[in-house]
């Protein structure tokens, strides 16, 4: 066989794998394209599915057993100006990522805070609320049973006023926060020297400040302000503004660009029109949520 020969024969044996494999690549490119269609499947199947998690005053039960707040409103007004109807889908927060993956559901509207680690796993629309950290602390702290020295080695002596969040920054501090928050993180990086102590959900942390388990609670606002002026005798706010400004998104599937496109639209046009600060008063600043939930 002349040398000519076989540079063509191998040349064509090239291009017969090259032809062959070519529409399998592209069929698995247009597969991997295909799953990243949810804003298409929403319209299609005319129901939006949205996963969420309890986390009072943005989700909770009314009276009569169903879901409202803040993301409630949110889920339905988007639902309702997509043209198609909303099912809830309750989901542990520290699942809740997962879930989302494995196609469970199509978007998370549950108040949730943008970090580095989630944002690897899933894609954040733009922010349509920011959230701040505070703490709500058990008044045993204050009421000088405990000197401010047992807590963070200041002066001996004197009633344990902790109104900063450095005082709550000691070993003999326990703060509650809830499992998979960005809470967790917050103790971490604010009060290091204090005990963490984790809970599966949110209404364990609080019976645990109440029953004085636990020192204070982490966690984002209104929920600290609510909770102190709903047990004025036994809890109250160490710190009259909040910490760690936080923005929260909707969180979609990687790929969901064109559904990322019309929710980041979606959030420009409730911002200008007022429904985003409207719905918000509602919920956390005028307190209406006393006549609606259990």
């Amino acid at each position: 066989m002349t040398l000519w020969r076989i540079i063509s024969v191998s040349v064509a044996t090239i291009l017969l794998a090259t032809g062959l494999a070519f529409p399998v690549m592209a069929e698995d490119i247009g597969r991997d394209f295909s799953k990243g269609r949810t804003l298409e499947k929403i319209l299609k199947r005319k129901t939006l599915k949205v996963g969420f998690s309890i986390f009072e005053p943005w989700v909770m039960k009314d009276q009569d057993g169903q879901y409202v707040g803040f993301e409630i409103d949110v889920a339905k007004r988007l639902a309702s100006d997509m043209g198609v109807q909303v099912e809830f889908v309750p989901t542990e927060w520290d699942a809740i990522i997962s879930a989302l993956v494995s196609h469970k559901f199509d978007i998370i509207i549950s108040g949730m805070n943008m970090t580095p680690e989630r944002i690897l796993r899933v894609n954040f629309s733009d922010p349509y609320e920011f959230n701040s950290m505070s703490i709500v602390a058990n008044k045993n702290m204050e009421t000088g049973k405990m000197s401010r020295a047992d807590y963070n080695n200041a002066r001996v002596g004197g009633p344990a006023h902790l109104f900063a969040l450095e005082d709550f920054n000691s070993p003999k501090i326990r703060i509650g926060v809830r499992l998979g928050t960005t809470a967790e993180n917050a103790v971490k990086n604010y009060t290091p020297e204090a005990e963490a102590v984790v809970f599966k959900n949110e209404q364990e942390s609080i019976d645990a400040l109440l029953n004085g388990d636990i020192s204070c609670l982490m966690l984002s606002q209104p929920l600290p302000r609510m909770l102190a002026q709903k047990y004025p005798k036994k809890l109250y706010l160490p710190m009259k503004s909040g910490f760690a400004r936080e923005p929260s998104g909707f969180a979609v599937r990687k790929g969901d660009y064109d559904f990322l496109t019309y929710l980041n639209n979606w959030i420009r046009i409730c911002n200008s029109n007022g429904w985003f600060r409207a719905r918000y008063h509602h919920w956390f600043k005028a307190n209406l949520m006393k006549a609606q939930v259990k």
